[in-house]
């Protein structure tokens, strides 16, 4: 089998495993990481196989849906990969990118070791921020039955895994735990370029809605 028909399989793999997720993460999430990553890579001179494995499985046992099991991700992509008789070194690759692509906390550094794994990394986290950013925050949040604002509910930072694994603020907090970092955390050229224009809409969206509820914005 060749890389292109891997690539194809896991990706109708992907796609019948997320397509009726309705908490951000769904298969038009990963289709979208799975067109930024490309795009990092070509810029980024990566190999375009193992970050394309690795975008379209980032997802698909996703510690936020799994119990904040971290090794769920990488045990469902070894499975898979090994399913299809991938080389173990590029199963391990990929291994690597899926079980340290997630953000984990403002103070929990989540550095990637190879080229592939920013680029996929970055991808993950541009989704995050945005217009279709600020989308998926609040999907996430309906679906976790979590209060849009609660002026008397401040955002925390969060120092731990554990802190921000178990956290049940309302989604806006998530704007300052989370979405509002990560333009400083990109770790490509590429997705610094397309950060900036994504985290000024962040900012132009929470300017307009602490002006409709006629409060401060909290600060963290």
């Amino acid at each position: 089998m060749d890389a292109s028909e891997i690539v194809s399989r896991t990706a109708d793999y992907v796609r019948s495993q997320m397509a009726d997720d309705a908490t951000g993460h769904d298969w038009w999430h990963v289709w979208r990481v799975w067109q930024t990553a490309k795009q990092l890579a070509a810029r980024e001179g990566a190999d375009l196989f193992a970050v394309e494995l690795a975008a379209l499985l980032h997802d698909v046992a996703d510690w936020k849906l799994h119990d904040g099991d971290l090794s769920a991700g990488p045990k469902a992509t070894r499975d898979w990969l090994q399913r299809l008789d991938v080389d173990e070194v590029v199963i391990t690759h990929v291994c690597e990118i899926v079980g340290g692509i997630s953000f984990k906390g403002a103070g929990v550094e989540t550095p990637m070791a190879t080229v592939e794994g920013r680029c996929v990394q970055d991808a993950d986290r541009l989704d995050a921020i945005g217009a279709v950013g600020i989308a998926r925050c609040f999907a996430f949040g309906g679906a976790k039955q979590r209060l849009i604002f609660d002026p008397e509910h401040p955002p925390e930072r969060h120092d731990s895994f554990e802190a921000y694994r178990t956290k049940s603020g309302p989604s806006i907090n998530h704007f300052y735990e989370k979405l509002l970092l990560l333009k400083g955390r990109m770790q490509t050229d590429s997705g610094r370029e397309l950060a900036e224009e994504r985290h000024r809409f962040l900012e132009t969206y929470l300017a307009q809605f602490f002006a409709e509820w006629g409060v401060a914005a909290p600060s963290i």
